[in-house]
């Protein structure tokens, strides 16, 4: 396609962008700080430079990034281009010309909806990593080596190679853990009685009382159908926890979402026709009316100038902060039956692949200390999330498809983690700033990690082979990550969380770090996580700075320790040769010392090479040791530490300017 009013040039030879000079960007708070520069539009990015004689500001987004582009009516200062992003930036832009505007969008139409996988960004990122850097990225998480972990296999758990070719369920992992008395024949039986055959399967084992967590589909049973293959399925799980006499079941639908599906044919478990269960609704609302709560809550978050009233009405009216409630509610039951009552549990919605995967990872967030920290969240989501075939895909639009899929149910998930550290500030390893860029990259496109809808779509596409693994860059820059109040030893980081769910208790709270992090009228908003990151990082420079100077002054101490020897060994040679005066103190004038050399005896030149020894005074000894030269950087003792104090400002933390970063650390002065 060619743009008469838009100049094209070539980077590298190979790839054609375009760029428009004299747009504007806007500020959200304050269309007074608009600041002007060029507008850049290449294979990958949307690039906004702004006109600046000593800083040119660059504001980079990816087009995978990009969730909707609003053309907006033309007005004497030109034509409006309104770009919202999946990880919650807007930009508004006013291009001088419209038919430039015209131009621009319909580029960036077609750009931020790619039609197949190879367009998409991981596919040509390249962080100048060999083969083997990649492959050992790719191998930070091993789901084989988390299940070991578990305590699995066992005695009452196998793994399974019925799905070794995605016979049997298409969207399932080939390998999966089952009962050790469910056989391959049950198992078939089981899956073609769920919906999209996603049979019952282990997604969590605790080895201290043999409870487990496990997930599948609903089962498609109408009003009446049985299947006894499946209520096998569901025995062989009972009997693999022989401390419990039964399992619960946990639909984590709405009661009424579930009946009318039964009109369809499918439906929820018959605890007539199920012996030893107890059912239990949850009432987790579906993707659609997710997608509809985030839209309205993201409504009020570009409010210019709400009152607290009006901030407020539209959160509650929004309902985010409720569905975020009734997630963890699920979480938290799942986690009291396993951990208090040593029930094993039985998770689906629908299909289970989004609020199952939600419920699973909270509970087993709360259950087990791994996966409160780093490495373990990263296991927690490739075997919760990744593994058992949530729709990536269709969920966060990676390629263009039905706008009716896209729901932010992993994002849900996300913030559940951030509510969990607010509460419990000491149990999480990693910090705010982890989440937030998990939640960048599920969208970024850039690795690997979340593409596709299955593990056999990614094998299809060779992912591994192809693209590289967020985790490894995560795990590369972990330093970064890292909660300062974390302490493996603390009440919080052992055994299983608590949380307090009652409302006027469990303060839920709005997440401004995720969902107003690009606005910069509202700085300063540094949380305390943050504040003490910054006091972390000046103590480890401190302690590095007592180092230095605990071994210069070892050294100082040596050194007078070896002069204090000289003087020692000198003065027994002055008292040997008449050196002192006749009160006994060392001879300080020269007068003194020209006279007592006469009564020195004659020597042969073969004595003096020996006894004409040089006479070491400070003077000359500070010269010849550099730690001890005046001259000498180390003489002064300590760096100038002004700049790093918390108090002083200057030279904390400023803002990231790589390019893969999704905010600033503002720091308190």
């Amino acid at each position: 396609m060619i743009f008469p009013n838009i100049t094209f040039f070539f980077l590298n030879d190979l790839l054609a962008a375009l760029f428009v000079e004299n747009v504007r960007l806007l500020d959200r708070l304050s269309s007074r700080r608009a600041v002007v520069g060029t507008l850049y539009l290449t294979a990958t990015h949307v690039i906004f430079v702004e006109n600046g004689s000593e800083t040119r500001k660059e504001t980079w987004v990816l087009h995978s990034q990009i969730a909707s582009i609003e053309k907006q009516a033309t007005t004497a200062t030109g034509c409006p281009l309104l770009i919202r992003c999946k990880n919650f930036q807007v930009i508004h832009l006013v291009i001088p010309q419209e038919r430039d505007c015209h131009d621009v969008y319909i580029s960036l139409i077609r750009l931020a909806r790619p039609v197949k996988y190879e367009e998409l960004y991981c596919f040509s990122f390249n962080p100048k990593l060999d083969k083997e850097e990649r492959e050992q990225g790719w191998k930070l998480v091993d789901l084989n080596e988390e299940y070991n972990r578990m305590g699995v296999p066992n005695n009452y758990w196998q793994i399974s190679d019925v799905n070794r070719d995605y016979g049997v369920c298409d969207s399932y992992p080939t390998e999966v853990y089952v009962p050790k008395s469910a056989t391959a024949h049950i198992i078939v039986g089981s899956s073609k009685f769920r919906s999209r055959r996603r049979f019952p399967a282990l997604s969590y084992y605790c080895k201290g009382n043999n409870a487990s967590i496990c997930r599948s589909s609903q089962p498609l049973s109408g009003f009446s159908a049985r299947c006894l293959e499946d209520e096998q399925m569901l025995q062989a799980i009972r009997k693999a926890n022989p401390g419990s006499d039964f399992i619960y079941v946990v639909d984590t639908r709405p009661k009424l979402n579930a009946m009318a599906n039964r009109a369809a044919g499918k439906g929820y478990e018959n605890e007539d026709n199920y012996s030893n269960i107890k059912f239990q609704f949850i009432g987790i609302e579906n993707i659609h009316v997710m997608r509809n709560s985030l839209q309205k809550m993201l409504e009020v978050c570009e409010l210019k100038s709400p009152s607290m009233s009006d901030f407020l009405w539209g959160l509650e009216n929004s309902g985010w902060l409720k569905h975020i409630k009734a997630i963890m509610d699920a979480g938290i039951f799942i986690a009291k039956a396993v951990a208090e009552e040593g029930v094993s549990v039985l998770v689906h919605c629908s299909d289970g692949w989004d609020r199952t995967a939600q419920v699973c990872s909270v509970a087993s967030l709360l259950l087990d200390p791994y996966y409160r920290t780093m490495k373990g969240f990263m296991v927690l989501i490739e075997k919760d999330w990744v593994s058992f075939g949530h729709k990536f895909n269709h969920r966060y639009g990676n390629l263009n498809g039905d706008p009716k899929e896209i729901s932010p149910v992993i994002d849900q998930f996300i913030e559940c983690v951030w509510q969990l550290m607010e509460q419990f500030p000491c149990a999480f390893e990693f910090n705010e700033r982890f989440l937030i860029h998990i939640q960048h990259h599920i969208y970024s496109c850039q690795f690997g990690n979340f593409l596709c809808n299955s593990q056999k779509e990614r094998r299809e596409l060779k992912i591994k082979e192809r693209t590289y693994s967020l985790w490894a860059h995560l795990w590369k820059n972990r330093a970064d990550y890292l909660n300062p109040l974390y302490r493996s030893d603390h009440s919080q980081t052992q055994g299983t969380l608590h949380p307090q769910i009652a409302p006027c208790n469990f303060l839920y709270k709005f997440w401004s770090g995720m969902y107003n992090r690009f606005e910069k009228g509202l700085h300063p908003r540094q949380s305390v996580t943050d504040y003490l990151m910054a006091v972390k990082e000046e103590t480890q420079q401190l302690e590095e700075e007592l180092e230095v100077l605990q071994e210069r002054l070892a050294n100082l101490q040596k050194s007078q320790s070896g002069n204090n020897k000289v003087k020692s060994k000198q003065q027994d040679r002055n008292k040997q040769f008449g050196l002192y005066t006749s009160n006994n103190s060392l001879a300080n004038t020269p007068q003194e010392y020209s006279n007592d050399l006469k009564s020195f005896p004659s020597r042969s030149p073969s004595q003096g090479d020996e006894d004409s020894a040089l006479i070491l005074t400070q003077d000359n000894l500070k010269s010849s040791d550099p730690d001890l030269s005046a001259n000498s950087d180390q003489e002064s003792g300590v760096e100038d530490l002004s700049c790093r104090s918390p108090s002083g400002g200057g030279c904390l933390p400023s803002e990231d300017s790589g390019k893969d970063s999704d905010e600033a650390v503002f720091l308190a002065g």
